[in-house]
């Protein structure tokens, strides 16, 4: 019911998640990401648990491929699970079991995974991957967006479409960006508009907000203004 793609930027440790699916409201139930710690992404027969234990295993140090037979294992409803995930060092591990849905699958790259079930066939994970790795260079957020698309006009979910969600994480404990589609005729279409809307003022706007380095962030008032109009104006993010 689901297909999704986990990533980590190689040289800002950056971990993001991007999910698309014809159920209401996945940005709600798929996504996990602990800032410094890892992403995962559990789906199919949604099982939550898998996300809030493989971030305790992660923030133990245990190794993702063992992390997916520790949750796996203890699961009898495993056989009808899909979850993928990343560490913070950007070790990569999957699993897709027997009786998801077909067309269902993995896949895993140098910087990322796919995962997928209930797809109109194989073609529409290795089409979301061959757009990630074809966006390098861009925006993260963007590049995302870009292998959904690729995803959906590959076939997508093979019951059609109803929500979807991107969450990405830098180096501070709250998300760069969360943005969702709960319920929408074309969610990717409306998750990519909101995208666009983010960088207008929020993204130059978080700069100033509360920090790791600068625990109070900026307050006053004329200087946020004075210094959001400089990053629009110098093209940034």
């Amino acid at each position: 019911m689901t297909w999704s793609i986990v990533a980590r930027d190689e040289l800002s440790g950056l971990l993001a998640i991007a999910v698309s699916t014809c159920a209401f409201a996945v940005g709600a139930r798929v996504p996990f990401i602990e800032t410094g710690v890892g992403a995962i992404a559990t789906q199919a027969f949604v099982n939550p648990f898998y996300g809030y234990r493989a971030l305790e295993f992660l923030k133990a140090g245990i190794a993702p491929e063992e992390i997916i037979r520790r949750i796996t294992e203890a699961d009898d409803g495993r056989s009808q699970r899909q979850v993928h995930l990343t560490d913070r060092t950007g070790r990569f591990a999957a699993y897709t079991g027997a009786e998801c849905v077909p067309w269902c699958g993995h896949l895993i790259g140098d910087t990322f995974s796919v995962a997928g079930n209930m797809l109109a066939g194989e073609q529409v994970i290795q089409d979301t991957a061959q757009a990630f790795v074809a966006t390098e260079g861009q925006p993260m957020a963007r590049r995302l967006l870009a292998a959904l698309q690729a995803g959906e006009a590959a076939g997508g979910d093979k019951r059609g479409r109803q929500s979807a969600a991107l969450l990405i994480h830098d180096t501070e404990d709250y998300p760069l960006l969360d943005i969702r589609v709960d319920d929408h005729t074309d969610p990717l279409t409306e998750l990519t508009r909101l995208e666009e809307v983010s960088r207008d003022r929020f993204l130059h706007y978080r700069k100033f907000m509360p920090s790791r380095t600068n625990p109070s962030g900026v307050t006053d008032r004329a200087e946020i203004e004075r210094r959001i109009a400089e990053s629009v104006a110098a093209g940034d993010p």
